[in-house]
């Protein structure tokens, strides 16, 4: 992620406080930990890495900040890794972006099956094209996840040289 940590982690807090919830310093501590992390990382992961600032964390602790990250939009879950990413949008933009789970923002994600690098991109097209094929089938769609597998840019030249 470009902006840097603690500014990312300080907009997040901002947007707590402007939804009336807070970002506890375990919370925080959490957030840190995904945001930090160059590739979507799974709670177990998260769990070993708190353990180094907090010897007595166990497993609900981190699921229980992990949830309320969630419901808050400030980390998604990538379901085919079965790991976790900073919201790009929410840690950015405080005010700008309501992305709590009721006003998610349309997101997908590209994850290269060479490097796991794992990228979130918003296109509002996909998730309007996704709205409108989901309502000619008869369906109400709540909310969608779009994840995608190939190769990235880093890893796509490599691939060529390889061939």
């Amino acid at each position: 992620m470009a902006e840097p940590v603690e500014s990312m982690l300080d907009h997040a807090a901002a947007t707590c406080v402007h939804r009336g919830v807070q970002l506890t310093e375990l919370r925080r501590q959490v957030l840190r930990l995904v945001l930090e992390a160059e590739q979507p990382i799974g709670a177990y992961a998260l769990l070993d890495r708190l353990k180094a600032s907090r010897a007595g964390a166990a497993p609900p602790t981190v699921y229980r900040a992990l949830d309320f990250l969630l419901e808050q939009g400030l980390v998604h879950r990538v379901e085919r890794l079965n790991a976790f990413v900073g919201c790009v949008e929410a840690a950015s933009h405080p005010h700008d972006c309501d992305c709590a789970a009721e006003h998610d923002h349309p997101h997908q994600f590209l994850i290269c099956s060479r490097c796991g690098g794992t990228e979130e991109i918003s296109d509002p097209a996909v998730a309007l094209a996704l709205r409108r094929a989901a309502e000619r089938a008869g369906f109400a769609l709540a909310r969608s996840t779009v994840e995608m597998e190939g190769l990235c840019a880093r890893c796509r030249p490599e691939i060529a040289k390889i061939a």
